[in-house]
């Protein structure tokens, strides 16, 4: 790994501590057969790592001075290919043929990514609950701001559950594998950081109309401090929301959070069309 100053623009911090990238890598299970995606791969302390055990390691960094140094280090392995762009523009579904990699597409996700961009992020990697990702990665490895890990992660009934826990459970398994201490970069960043690992899989009860779903969780947790049932007034009738959600084993007075992504998907399923953004 070599030296290199941070750039603020980026959110770059550069991870340092051994043990943190053991964990990630150790999460990550790699084989020969796999091929990663490592999106802001910085001084290659990751990509190090990676290497001798994927198929083929494809590292997207924005920096170009960055991109230089990594050229460099790694232009004894053949199955190390750089791409120098903005993960965010990138078109993933082509990303192995339209840099003329033989190598095929890559299968699973490993990254150290910048945490202000992590939701976009997210979403390019998962997709959104109207339209998944059509060829969905094996698994994704991800490090994130501790924050952002408690709410990927959490359950039902907790204050960490959100709207993004929703939409990002929808779509996959989370699980959180290690915290990170701010200590563990060079700068340290101001907050603490979490590994997370995403196993993107259908959902077990799919949403008739996703778009709707979206929406109807976005209106949901508009308010989190309000009753269901007020937060939905204008979807439907209180009285036939009770009633519904009676039907439905969902508590009268219950919160956005203590509804289950099977209750959500449940409730949108039932309330059909008034649930569309666009009735």
């Amino acid at each position: 790994m070599f030296s290199q100053p941070t750039r603020k623009r980026f959110g770059q911090h550069w991870l340092t501590s051994p043990t943190v990238l053991q964990a990630i890598v150790a999460a990550a299970a790699i084989t020969a057969e796999d091929g990663v995606l490592e999106i802001g791969p910085g001084t290659g302390a990751l990509t190090q790592a990676l290497l001798p055990l994927a198929r083929v390691v494809i590292a997207v960094e924005i920096d170009r001075d960055l991109g230089r140094q990594l050229r460099q280090q790694f232009a004894p392995y053949d199955n190390f290919k750089l791409v120098e762009a903005d993960i965010l523009s990138l078109d993933l579904a082509t990303l192995g043929s339209d840099q003329g990699l033989p190598l095929g597409l890559p299968n699973k996700v490993v990254a150290n990514i910048p945490y202000y961009i992590t939701g976009p992020i997210l979403e390019k990697l998962l997709g959104t609950m109207a339209r998944p990702n059509p060829q969905p990665y094996a698994s994704i490895v991800l490090l994130v701001q501790q924050e952002v890990a408690e709410r990927l992660c959490a359950q039902p009934g907790s204050r960490a559950f959100g709207a993004l826990s929703v939409r990002v459970q929808y779509l996959a398994d989370c699980e959180r594998i290690c915290p990170v201490p701010a200590q563990a970069f060079r700068p340290p960043p101001k907050v603490d950081s979490a590994v997370v690992r995403l196993t993107p899989r259908p959902s077990a009860i799919l949403a008739q109309d996703p778009a709707a779903l979206d929406q109807l969780v976005k209106l949901g947790f508009a308010s989190k401090r309000k009753m269901l049932r007020n937060n939905l007034k204008g979807v439907i009738d209180r009285e036939q929301l009770t009633t519904l959600m009676a039907e439905l084993d969902i508590a009268a007075t219950a919160r956005a959070e203590d509804l289950s992504v099977a209750h959500w998907v449940a409730l949108s399923n039932r309330l059909g069309p008034r649930a569309s953004p666009n009735p």
